[in-house]
């Protein structure tokens, strides 16, 4: 990670003390708009991908439904998730992450300006105390993003387990579903190079609630997941 980040610091290095301030005083605020905010975070994301040598490919996107209030789920591969979501999608979004990223500075600064939610994967009260909010915001017309796996997979474009719990924000808020495949999106910062990257984002058809309706969230984990990696097993190669 720290030779990409430093090279697209340095690449941005007369507009970074713009970025810092502003995102000091964004994560802090509660006037500033989200639709500002968010504004604010995607010209991070296009400055960060074009210094940092990263392409950012992206199919699917006019699956995104129209009408806010839904929940993307997609496979988490490493700290550039988050960036490459934000710089293809042009409606806000809140996350939820793990309460470690609280820590980092910067990234706590960014999680905030986006409006999300840090999560302990050690307390379950704490846990679903943000799960019963994610559902309460999404109710209200917000979007979130939620990673199931709870965690980076280790193994490139191989998910890890998607955890069920992650769903029940979904069946609370009788949201749509919108399984996300990311491919690649670890080379950008979990790989210790600079050379040209592509990664893949593609958006699958969401999932209204009548369909998981009934179903259990082991099921719907289950269902995801599958879908997700069906993509991933189709596109993986596509620019190697």
């Amino acid at each position: 990670m720290a030779k990409r980040l430093t090279m697209m610091i340095l690449r941005n290095i007369l507009i970074v003390p713009y970025i810092f301030i502003t995102l000091m005083r964004y994560a802090r605020s509660t006037k500033v708009s989200e639709e500002k905010k968010y504004a604010f975070i995607r010209k991070i994301g296009y400055h960060g991908c074009k210094c940092g040598n990263v392409t950012v490919h992206g199919y699917g996107f006019d699956n995104l439904p129209a009408q806010t209030g839904y929940i993307m789920y997609p496979n988490h591969q490493g700290l550039f998730d988050v960036m490459g979501l934000v710089y293809l999608n042009p409606h806000p979004f809140g996350v939820v992450i793990k309460k470690e990223a609280y820590n980092v500075f910067c990234l706590r600064q960014l999680i905030q300006t986006l409006g999300g939610l840090f999560m302990d994967r050690e307390d379950i009260k704490q846990g679903l105390q943000v799960i019963n909010e994610v559902a309460r915001q999404v109710k209200e017309g917000r979007n979130f993003l939620i990673f199931p796996e709870g965690t980076r997979s280790k193994n490139g474009n191989q998910p890890g387990e998607f955890k069920s719990g992650s769903f029940k924000a979904a069946t609370k808020a009788k949201c749509p579903i919108i399984p996300i495949a990311i491919i690649d999106c670890y080379l950008p910062f979990d790989t210790n190079s600079i050379k040209q990257v592509d990664v893949q984002i593609h958006v699958l058809p969401p999932i209204p609630y009548e369909e998981y309706q009934g179903m259990k969230t082991t099921e719907i984990a289950a269902m995801v997941k599958e879908r997700i990696e069906k993509v991933i097993k189709e596109n993986e190669h596509n620019f190697n």
